[in-house]
């Protein structure tokens, strides 16, 4: 796993200044923009600030929001933060092992979760499986 930085000055200098915009200032990148919107290879998606594992392939679905979308994260992997900002109750999605920003969690999912885990593609790798 990725050596995971301490300082703002450290973090700058490992992420694109995109990147440092939605993983450590927690912004938005512009929806049907992101590299992994219609990505449909198996892997494992992985934090692309520290490399934690966070959704298996198999979880993500096409949610027509302009962002990729997942049903649910691997155990442990996220952390779920209350996040009042803009007028409006929602619950932020954040690295479990280094607290960059992911997106945001709705419980209006069309899977039997009913979760929609609603991802910035910035904020992802994917770590393809070869063997499939």
């Amino acid at each position: 796993m990725k050596k995971i930085p301490q300082s703002d000055e450290e973090w700058r200098q490992a992420l694109t200044p995109e990147q440092y915009k939605v993983l450590r200032e927690k912004g938005t990148e512009a929806p049907f923009s992101g590299k992994l919107l219609h990505a449909e290879k198996d892997g494992t998606y992985i934090c692309a600030a520290c490399g934690n594992p966070l959704f298996s392939s198999d979880a993500k679905f096409e949610s027509g929001t302009g962002w990729p979308s997942f049903d649910e994260a691997i155990p442990s992997a996220v952390k779920q933060i209350p996040d009042n900002s803009y007028g409006s109750t929602r619950t932020e999605i954040v690295c479990a092992r280094c607290g960059s920003h992911l997106g945001h969690v709705f419980q209006d999912g069309p899977t039997k979760t009913g979760k929609r885990f609603c991802l910035n593609s910035v904020c992802l790798d994917l770590a393809e499986d070869e063997s499939k």
